[in-house]
Parts: C-alpha cells; sequence; structure tokens
C-alpha cells in the first residue's frame, strides 16, 4: 500500500488540535476576563466589603459549594455568603410563620381577658343583685360566694380543681344557711345542720338547680379552658417550631440556590421553582413531620369554639350563675312564703343593665375571627415551602422554567419535586437528609400537640380529661338536655348561627330566670334579719331529720 498519499493528513491533524487548543485557550481567558462588576456592587449593597473580590472572573477550583467553574467569588465570599443564605432561610420561615404567632398569641389574650372579666362580671352582678335583694342576711355571708367564684378563676386558670366538687361544697355550705331561714322558730346546732347538708343529695332542697347549673357551668368553662390552653400551646409550638438552625447540608442548599448565581456573575438569576422547593422540603423535613397532627389540632380548636359560640356559651354560663343560685334558694322557701317578685326585679334589672359588661355580640363576633383566622392554618408546615419560593425574590416563576437558575447554569431543572416530612426526603436531589434520625424536638412537638388535641375533644363533649372520673356525666351524658339558658328562643344545640344582626331594641337583654312568686322570706327591712313565718311544709322531707336529737342552740342566721 502506498503510504505517500496519507503522509500530508498528519501535519493537518496537528494543525487542527492547534487550533483547537488554541480556541479553548482563548475560551478560557475570555470567561476569565469578564467583568465581576455586578457581583461585586451586589455583595457591597449587602454591606460586606469587596477587598476580597475579585475584579474579573478566575478559576474556581477554591470553591466548595460553588460550582467549580470561573467564579466572581474568593473562598471568603463563598462563606460569607453560605451564612447570609442561612439567615435569609430562617429570616423566610420566621416572616411566614408571623401570621401564626401573631393569630395565637392576640386571640389567647383577647379571650383570656375576655373569659375572665365574665367571672368577675358575674360576681359583681351577684353581689348587687342579692345585696338589694336580701341585705345583711347576704353580706354576713357573702364569704359563702366569693369562695366559689376564687374557686371557678382557679379552675380556669388551670388549677387542679374539680368543677364539680366546687359546686358541690357550695351547695353544700348554702343549704346549711338557707335550712335555718325556712325553720326560724329553730335554732340549729352545727352537727345538725352539717347533717342536714350530708343528706342534701337525696332530699334536693334547691329541686333540680344543682344539677342543671352544674351543666351549663362545667362545659363552659371546660370549653373556655380548653381553648385558652389550646391558643396558648399554639403560640408555643410555632415559637419553637420556628427556632431552627440549619445544618450542613441544608446550608449547602440554601447557597448553591440563591448565591451560586451571584458568583457566576448572574446576580438576576433565580433559582428554578422546583429547584427551591427541593431544597425547602429538605431543609423543612421535620416541620413537615407536624402536618397531621398539626391539622387535629387546629380542627380541634376550631371545633371547641363552635361550642362556645353556641350551646357552651361562656357568657350566657357566667350571666347565669346568679340567676340559678336566687332560683335555688327561692325553691327551698317556696312551701313556706311565696316567693318575692322584688328579687325578680331585681334580677331582671341587674342582669340587663350592666353598662360595663362585654355584649354578647362581641363575644360572638370574637368566636368568629378566630374561627376566620384557623382556616388557613391547617397544612401550614407542608405548605411553607411552596409559600416561601412562591416569593419572587426567593425563586423564579413556575412558569420561567428555562430562564432559571437550575443549581449549575442557567436553564431548565429536570429533577422531580420530592414529597412532604422527613422520610419522603430520602431520595432529595438538593439536600441530604438522615431519615434514620427524627428530630427529638419535633417528636417532643408532636407529642404536645396530641395532648392539646385530646383535650380539646373531650371539652366538645363537657369532660376534663384532668378529672375523667369526678367530672363523669357534667358534659357528655348530658348533651342532650335541653335548657332554655343556654340560648334563649333556641335549643342548646340549634345556635342561631344565620341569625340577623343584633338590634338592641327589638331583641332586649335576657332576663334572668326566676321562679314568679310572691313575697319573701328574706327581707332585708327586718331589724333582725328574720321575717316571721308559719311553720309550713318544707319542699323536702323533714321527717328523718327532726326526727334525730338535737341540740337547740344560739347559731347566727347563715352561720
Amino acid at each position: 500500500m502506498d503510504t505517500r498519499l496519507n503522509f500530508p493528513t498528519y501535519p493537518l491533524m496537528v494543525l487542527l488540535c492547534a487550533v483547537c487548543a488554541l480556541s479553548g485557550t482563548r475560551s478560557a481567558v475570555a470567561a476569565a476576563g469578564r467583568s465581576c462588576a455586578d457581583t461585586r456592587q451586589v455583595y457591597a449593597e449587602k454591606g460586606y466589603s469587596t477587598g476580597t473580590a475579585p475584579l474579573t472572573q478566575i478559576s474556581g477550583e477554591h470553591l466548595r459549594l460553588c460550582p467549580q467553574d470561573y467564579t466572581c467569588c474568593s473562598s471568603q465570599m463563598e462563606e460569607t455568603l453560605a451564612l447570609q443564605s442561612e439567615r435569609d432561610f430562617l429570616k423566610a420561615v420566621e416572616e411566614n410563620s408571623q401570621f401564626l404567632l401573631t393569630t395565637f398569641t392576640q386571640r389567647h389574650r383577647r379571650f383570656d381577658e375576655f373569659f375572665r372579666e365574665l367571672i368577675d362580671l358575674s360576681e359583681k352582678s351577684m353581689n348587687q343583685m342579692f345585696t338589694k335583694t336580701y341585705g345583711r342576711l347576704f353580706t354576713q355571708n357573702v364569704h359563702v360566694f366569693q369562695e366559689l367564684f376564687v374557686e371557678l378563676r382557679r379552675y380556669y386558670s388551670g388549677g387542679s380543681v374539680s368543677l364539680s366538687e366546687v359546686l358541690s361544697d357550695f351547695w353544700s355550705r348554702l343549704v346549711e344557711r338557707v335550712f335555718s331561714l325556712v325553720n326560724p322558730q329553730y335554732q340549729f346546732s352545727e352537727d345538725y345542720l352539717e347533717c342536714v347538708s350530708k343528706h342534701a343529695e337525696q332530699l334536693q332542697p334547691f329541686g333540680d338547680v344543682p344539677r342543671r347549673l352544674r351543666v351549663q357551668v362545667s362545659r363552659a368553662f371546660i370549653a373556655a379552658r380548653a381553648l385558652s390552653q389550646g391558643l396558648a400551646t399554639g403560640r408555643d409550638i410555632v415559637n419553637k417550631a420556628t427556632k431552627l438552625t440549619a445544618d450542613s447540608e441544608c446550608v449547602r442548599g440554601l447557597m448553591r440556590q440563591w448565591y451560586c448565581p451571584l458568583c457566576r456573575g448572574m446576580p438576576s438569576l433565580r433559582p428554578c421553582h422546583s429547584l427551591c422547593l427541593n431544597v425547602m422540603k429538605g431543609c423543612l423535613a421535620n416541620q413537615g413531620d407536624l402536618d397531621t397532627e398539626w391539622n387535629n389540632f387546629i380542627d380541634a380548636l376550631y371545633q371547641v369554639s363552635e361550642k362556645l359560640e353556641g350551646p357552651f356559651n361562656m357568657e350566657l354560663a357566667a350571666d347565669s350563675i346568679s340567676v340559678k343560685v336566687s332560683e335555688a334558694i327561692m325553691h327551698m322557701q317556696e312551701n313556706s312564703v311565696s316567693i318575692s317578685t322584688k328579687a325578680r326585679k331585681r334580677a331582671r334589672a341587674d342582669d340587663g343593665g350592666r353598662g360595663d359588661k362585654m355584649g354578647m355580640d362581641v363575644f360572638l363576633i370574637t368566636v368568629t375571627e378566630l374561627k376566620e383566622r384557623l382556616r388557613p392554618m391547617r397544612s401550614f408546615w407542608v405548605s411553607l415551602p411552596h409559600t416561601i419560593c412562591n416569593d419572587e425574590k426567593m425563586a423564579a416563576d413556575v412558569t420561567n422554567e428555562d430562564r432559571c437558575w437550575n443549581g449549575q447554569t442557567r436553564g431548565r431543572y429536570l429533577p422531580d419535586v420530592t414529597g412532604d416530612g422527613l422520610v419522603s426526603q430520602i431520595n432529595n436531589p438538593e439536600v441530604e437528609v438522615d431519615i434514620a434520625k427524627p428530630d427529638v424536638r419535633t417528636r417532643q412537638l408532636i407529642m404536645e400537640l396530641r395532648v392539646v388535641t385530646n383535650k380539646l375533644r373531650h371539652a366538645q363533649s363537657g369532660q376534663d380529661m384532668d378529672f375523667m372520673d369526678s367530672e363523669e356525666g357534667s358534659g357528655s351524658g348530658d348533651q342532650g338536655e335541653r335548657y332554655n339558658d343556654d340560648w334563649p328562643g333556641y335549643g342548646p344545640y340549634s345556635p342561631p348561627y344565620n341569625k340577623p344582626p343584633h338590634n338592641p331594641a327589638s331583641n332586649p337583654a335576657k332576663p334572668p330566670r326566676v321562679r314568679e312568686k310572691n313575697g319573701s322570706k328574706w327581707n332585708r327591712n327586718n331589724g333582725h334579719g328574720r321575717v316571721k313565718s308559719a311553720t309550713s311544709q318544707l319542699s323536702f322531707s323533714l321527717v328523718p331529720l327532726l326526727s334525730l336529737p338535737f341540740m337547740v342552740t344560739v347559731a347566727p342566721m347563715w352561720r
């Protein structure tokens, strides 16, 4: 074979290789010579010194986080921007969760103040009504009623107090004092009155009033305390869940998406939307695991709010205390004398004319506002990556898929977006997450959510988890019963959610529900605090009590 024909090809190949090498060198020289003015300007605007910032692009072999192409970032700049990316991330989480924190903080404060005010006004109403109606007989024994409200406040504030026991003790003390009044011809020993108190449950001297008051007050106070505690827990959980730190893998992903374009000399280029989502889901993997229990918690808060808006209305329950106590006292007198119309009129006037009382409409509006704010809180933690990446300052628009930073250069981002939560990050292409090591603090928050949700769910049926035995029957067992005091004109489970706006002229304040009888055994106009009465039959059997031997002693009225 004649090889002379191929001889000229060898110098040609050498020449072509030399041209290619020269071309590559010129390309690298051209890249190295590109200005870094835009990068330096942005870097300076962030408050950093440009002393170490290159004037033109240099080789990126020193970079640890960004692609090692020609770059406008020195090693110090890369480290500085990595820290900046972490601060930007934490700020974005804080800003986007501010709605939650503000809502829980403000609503907890507002409801707490409101519920405490209702208790104060209820006590004030009783003092005014009973002082005007019963005079010295009430003021001499006011400590019995004061102690009731002290215990109610202690329960609402989270004290280890059983509402059933509080109310039972109150009625026991009250029956001892009223018993002397309906039997003015006797003076009873302390032992004898204690015997009356012990048999009060069987004798039912106050009729059905104590049970009805227990049901109404228990379910309202249980729901109010559960809501207040739930809002406080929500505030604390948001605080804890958003006080996070970014680990090294998260910071790597944050830096690569937000500041590596700056190092490449393209400061205006935003990361692709899907790239941003993968980085955020990796960094917020543990927060995503809160989703299920968080949604259960929000739903339970919403449902308790509905109960307070309707059948478990706290304002009506607080208002009913003085009215029902007065009704109970009158019930015990009904077979001795007629009930005073004066007491009935006083009760109506005091209940409807309190100028410092927060109105029913204000309470309903407050509850409605809370419910409206709770709705968008569902799925907050799994929505957080989307919320952050939907910000045009954080990522490119989802429609701009070909003109965004894909982690290496300008172009489309090809990997799929991962799912939510820790386990789903096993194949996250941007953030390496150890799914075998769940975050201990997040597990603790999940347990806190489960506990408070359980309390809220029990409160919906009028049950307090802390006193399941002693409160048995105070709520769930009586749910089917209907009391006119719950919702005037409605059943306790038919709240007027769609009723027209309140018109004071056409819908006057609800008067206290007292039994209409004439006359009163408790007349403060009598100089001795007693009223002469015939020894008529009592509304409950006294035979077993009066047949007991007892000492006739000088005992003060109401002791």
